[in-house]
């Protein structure tokens, strides 16, 4: 295992997190931007955004923050995550909050080589959020950022979809005026959805968190598959032609099987039945905490190439530097060499997994409720197992349960929730 949340005071699992005007301020992303502006050297910081409607403003308060430590803040406007990452400069930071709802708006950190921080980085800059800047910063934008974007995700990971119908759910996010162009530069016969952001609705009904429209839209129509990102395009998931949910572990684990790699690297929530397939394919699997950064740290100490979460995050690092979700849709595209997508991820046995999202007024994970996790490991003895961890953007503590059966999923789940409520208390 690796990874850790740290002491951290405003980073959490990824990036800094919050309500707009509650417990994320213009003044706290202002201070944030400064702070890493410092840390970064005070040199140019590429800027992007998501579609919130709390973006432009936010914008303002991180270039003034550029601007005051002395940098020079290049503003490339709507922008995804992943793009951010590869074009990043001295410093890449984006304006979201990911797969989050409207109201929520954050910051993403990357260093001049595309990587998300490790979190001694994100403590470094903590300590310099009070720091006085040298001043004497410049604003300048930038044109074409997602035009050189695009042309580098088709070269490496685009290939011939003339074949494909596809359906493309952007989440009215940051990929809406990017990804079905692609698809269709590509040859597929695109249907896109959820490409009118306006501020308000972006991952509203819609992407990667709520695949209900998709699912709709493909089993009511004559579709190959359908895919979906996230508000920022960092994470991608897909439905079968028979609008099927196709998660993140059935997608890594067709692209592993197609690209053969000597090693995968997944995160705890990854099913069981995932372990057992590239087990029984020779690929050695790397387990880290929750987070794609921390899935980032093992591919590049392990000197691998390919890793997820089931949650939708694919990273393909030959010809990229983190997780892109147009990457992964185009990946997974290739990886299918014809077959229907429902074959392919047949492939995959999957273990039964329940889950529960317990609110809590502190995230620890009680003493109690640690032992009994560990009491219940040794009694199930490698035919499942139990999961508690704190959630690393809400006062929330995941609650895991997988067995075969997906009743005794089901019935452990919700004793371990029980107990938790019972040790920790409800906010």
């Amino acid at each position: 295992m690796s990874g850790a949340a740290g002491r951290r005071l405003w980073f959490g699992t990824d990036g800094v997190r919050g309500i707009v005007g509650e417990s994320l301020t213009p003044e706290l992303v202002e201070r944030l931007g400064r702070a890493a502006t410092v840390w970064s050297g005070r040199g140019r910081v590429l800027v992007g955004r998501d579609t919130r409607g709390s973006g432009p403003a936010l914008e303002e308060a991180l270039t003034r923050g550029i601007v005051a430590a002395g940098g020079t803040a290049a503003l490339a406007g709507i922008l995804p995550t992943p793009a951010v990452a590869l074009l990043a400069q001295d410093l890449g930071l984006v304006v979201s909050a990911s797969h989050n709802p409207p109201e929520y708006n954050g910051l993403k950190v990357f260093d001049r080589e595309g990587h998300k921080l490790t979190d001694a980085d994100e403590l470094e800059i903590e300590a310099l959020m009070d720091a006085t800047g040298a001043g004497g910063g410049s604003v300048e934008p930038v044109e074409h950022a997602a035009a050189g974007y695009v042309e580098h995700v088709v070269e490496h990971f685009g290939s011939d979809l003339s074949d494909l119908r596809v359906a493309v759910d952007c989440a009215n996010g940051a990929f809406s005026a990017i990804a079905p162009g692609v698809f269709e530069r590509l040859g597929a016969a695109v249907t896109p959805l959820a490409c009118a952001p306006d501020g308000t609705n972006i991952n509203v009904g819609c992407g990667a968190t709520d695949l209900s429209l998709l699912r709709s839209t493909v089993r009511m129509g004559a579709f190959d598959l359908g895919v979906a990102f996230d508000g920022d395009g960092d994470r991608m998931l897909a439905v079968d032609a028979n609008g099927e949910t196709i998660d993140g572990d059935q997608i890594l684990a067709i692209c592993a099987l197609e690209l053969e790699p000597e090693l995968v690297v997944v995160t705890a929530m990854t099913n069981l039945g995932f372990h057992r397939l590239m087990e029984e394919h020779g690929i050695r699997v790397v387990t880290t905490d929750v987070g794609d950064r921390y899935v980032l740290e093992a591919l590049r100490r392990e000197g691998g190439v390919l890793g997820g979460e089931q949650s939708g995050h694919l990273i393909v690092l030959d010809g990229h530097v983190t997780g892109d979700g147009l990457a992964a849709a185009l990946t997974l595209c290739r990886a299918l060499g014809g077959r229907p997508l429902a074959d392919a991820a047949a492939i995959m046995p999957r273990f039964a997994q329940a889950t529960a999202n317990v609110r809590v007024a502190s995230t620890s994970v009680p003493p109690r409720v640690a032992e009994e996790v560990a009491r219940l490991t040794v009694e199930l003895d490698g035919r499942g197992r139990a999961l508690v961890r704190p959630s690393g953007t809400e006062p929330v503590i995941r609650v895991l349960a997988e067995l075969e059966d997906a009743e005794e999923a089901r019935t452990l789940c919700g004793s371990i929730a029980d107990l938790v409520r019972a040790e920790a208390g409800t906010s």
